[in-house]
């Protein structure tokens, strides 16, 4: 039996043990910073000013307002550590998949969608 991935969530902070990619088009977080680390495979980083690949060990870390994105390759297991406000971002976003409300939904937790 694998083991259960790691999930915590605490008043400053959460981190989580995920598999598969974020969104695919570049945003950003106007209050809140973010941060991944690689557990296996590889995730893929693009940000408006470049890309970067992070393997197993590596981990990225991206400031409040700077506009990225990413996605993960086969078998990626990582790591993300949020803020409590990027936890319910994304639980907003997996609650309302409907491409013409996500700009709004990022809105809604200081983030914006750029894409």
């Amino acid at each position: 039996m694998p083991p259960v991935p790691f999930s915590a969530d605490g008043r400053s902070f959460s981190v989580h043990e995920w598999r598969g990619s974020g969104p695919a088009t570049l945003h950003l977080h106007r209050s809140d910073d973010e941060a991944w680390h690689v557990l296996e495979g590889e995730l893929h980083f693009r940000y408006g000013d470049g890309t970067q690949v992070a393997g197993p060990g590596t981990t990225v870390f991206v400031p409040a307002g700077k506009s990225h994105t990413y996605h993960a390759g086969p078998g990626a297991r990582y790591l993300i550590i949020l803020t409590p406000r990027l936890r319910a971002l994304i639980a907003a976003l997996q609650a309302n998949r409907d491409p013409a409300q996500q700009k709004e939904v990022y809105e809604r937790f200081d983030s914006e969608l750029l894409e």
